[in-house]
């Protein structure tokens, strides 16, 4: 009787002993993550900075470059097709837009 006992016993050892280290291991984690999350609540949000040839045309959003060039794409992830990562400053394909279709485009 003392023989079945005592294997029982050490066939339920290794479980006993994994199920403890799980729970440690739970602990700790839950832990560390309580603690990242509460830094990351005490910590100051940044500043949207928007780049400065950034413009918000109503109806379409925010738009990049300068919008009375004939070559601006209209799009808030390219400036243009000419010269896609800019800058519009001193571009050498810069054409101005006539007024009747710059009218257009900001009707539609």
């Amino acid at each position: 009787m003392l023989v079945a006992f005592l294997i029982v016993i050490l066939g339920l050892t290794p479980s006993l002993l994994s199920l403890w280290v799980m729970r440690q291991a739970d602990a700790r984690s839950q832990a560390r993550l309580r603690l990242a999350m509460e830094s990351v609540a005490n910590r100051p949000l940044a500043g949207l900075r928007l780049p400065p040839d950034f413009h918000y045309v109503e109806g379409i959003g925010y738009m990049i470059g300068d919008l009375s060039c004939r070559f601006n794409a209209r799009s808030g992830h390219i400036r243009c097709a000419v010269n896609p990562c800019g800058p519009c400053e001193g571009c050498s394909h810069y054409q101005e837009l006539p007024i009747r279709e710059l009218a257009n485009n900001q009707q539609n």
